[in-house]
């Protein structure tokens, strides 16, 4: 299935949040995402998406083919979405395959990019009579990636759609645009690691594994024993940085000692890709069953020895028996458990931030989460979120635009309660922040399906039966001006 509009509809923002000159140029194409129509279908007129992939080398130079179907112009290979083109950027690397034999596990991401296209072109294609096609125009999303190898790959060229190929110098890119940006990147080819785990030991011979959940396709390493940690964001300012973050997302409360790089491992994502992480070693002695999971299945010790009675990688089995035949065991006596009730550490509280508005009726603004969300699945709850490296405030205004297209002025907003919530016997205390936003830009809508199916109005004193127990909790207290509450204490 093919991208949805809404998917790409964040793309293009994202990007525009970063070029934001270019709003007017893509008018077109956002009002094609907003009508309902399928956007990236070749039938769609006046105009659909279209994706490049950008191939540079270690020398920097980037791939041009010449297209047979544009009269031989040196153009980046791309071309029309496909129904099984899972993203954009799926989408990308099927056409560079396809159309120069690069398959993707000859090529990464870069850092300075991610995931993100570097370029959305607009430009129009003249009528096609022998394919019945008017003149319409492309929409073209355009993604960097870096070739793995040391020199260039042998390419195998597509006859039918391909005359040649060559590989340019970035000063003489043929897209004025693409040329710009690629100059102002500084991309000079070579790959650097884009995520980062941790291997985590107790010293005394154990290494801590997280199963990870089991959905082929859209999980990294479905369904098996892995390292904690993941992917770079744009907002991370070191892969130590990258560690902390996710650690933070994935096992609030999980401190590591002596954190420091190990080596560099190659993986590969869930588009084939490959994926340069930087392993980081850390101790730590803790119980995993009092830490509080919020991806994945469960963490567990394993010693080595029982590494090949499980599902996971061979390169994560190696690096572990790697790591023990360089670091034996030690003979200290291990620490207490990390705790928050009293014990011999401290575990920093987390902190969530939620909004809560009223319509001109009194209703209060929720979402049913989606069935599958790892927290309050088929529930209704806040527009919420947790602190990133942010206050509590710009967290709020940046999940309020992210969730549901909301606009809020944070002159406009004003903490109205807290609750300080134990979610699980043993888990991680949170501390809840409940904003009230006096005015707001927008119509609720659905930005995120894979976490909100709905936004609804309700009534503060008709609230749905499947409620998260701390936003009812929330809810009544503000009707009644208390500023404070606690559960699960």
């Amino acid at each position: 299935m093919p991208p949805t509009s809404t998917a790409i509809r964040r793309t293009v923002e994202a990007y525009l949040g970063r070029h934001p000159g270019e709003r007017d140029a893509l008018a077109g194409l956002l009002s094609a995402l907003g009508r309902p129509v399928d956007a990236t279908a070749r039938t769609t007129l006046p105009g659909h998406v279209t994706c490049s992939a950008v191939v540079i080398d270690r020398q920097g130079r980037v791939l041009h083919i010449r297209h047979r179907a544009t009269g031989g112009l040196k153009l980046a290979p791309g071309g029309h979405i496909e129904p099984g083109d899972r993203t954009l950027l799926a989408a990308a690397l099927r056409e560079v395959s396809e159309e120069a034999g690069i398959a993707p596990g000859a090529l990464c991401l870069t850092r300075q990019l991610l995931g993100s296209p570097i370029d959305i072109d607009v430009h129009d294609m003249d009528a096609n009579p022998s394919k019945g096609e008017p003149a319409h125009r492309h929409y073209d999303v355009r993604y960097v990636f870096y070739l793995v190898g040391e020199g260039p790959p042998a390419l195998v060229l597509q006859d039918e759609e391909v005359s040649g190929a060559q590989w340019l110098p970035q000063p003489e890119v043929t897209s004025p645009t693409l040329r710009a940006k690629l100059l102002a990147a500084r991309l000079d080819g070579r790959p650097e690691p884009v995520n980062a785990s941790a291997l985590i030991h107790d010293g005394r011979g154990r290494y801590l594994l997280h199963l990870r959940d089991h959905k082929p396709g859209l999980i990294w390493e479905s369904g098996a024993f892995a390292l904690l940690g993941g992917g770079c964001t744009h907002d991370d300012q070191s892969l130590e940085g990258t560690l902390l973050r996710e650690l933070s997302e994935e096992v609030p409360g999980l401190r590591l000692e002596d954190l420091a790089p190990y080596a560099v491992e190659e993986a590969t994502s869930v588009d084939r890709l490959s994926v340069p992480v930087q392993v980081f070693t850390g101790r730590w002695r803790g119980n995993p069953d009092r830490l509080r999971l919020n991806e994945g299945v469960l963490l567990r010790w394993f010693t080595p020895d029982q590494l090949d009675r499980l599902r996971m990688s061979p390169a994560t089995r190696d690096l572990i028996h790697r790591h023990e035949a360089e670091s034996p065991p030690g003979d200290e006596p291990a620490a207490a458990p990390a705790t928050w009730d009293g014990g011999s550490r401290t575990v920093l509280v987390g902190v969530g931030v939620h909004l809560h508005i009223q319509d001109d009726e009194g209703r209060v603004l929720l979402g049913l989460r989606h069935p599958e969300s790892r927290y309050a699945g088929d529930t209704w709850h806040y527009l919420a979120g947790r602190c990133e490296q942010e206050s509590a405030i710009d967290c709020l205004i940046r999940e309020a635009r992210e969730e549901a297209g909301l606009v809020i002025d944070p002159a406009d907003v004003e903490l109205a309660h807290v609750v300080h919530v134990v979610d699980t016997p043993g888990g991680q205390p949170l501390m809840q922040l409940v904003f009230r936003a006096r005015k707001w830009e927008g119509t609720p809508e659905v930005r995120e399906p894979d976490k909100c199916l709905t936004w609804q109005w309700w009534p503060p004193h008709e609230l749905p039966d499947r409620i998260v127990s701390y936003t009812r909790t929330a809810i009544t207290a503000i009707a009644e001006g208390r500023p404070y509450s606690q559960l699960g204490w």
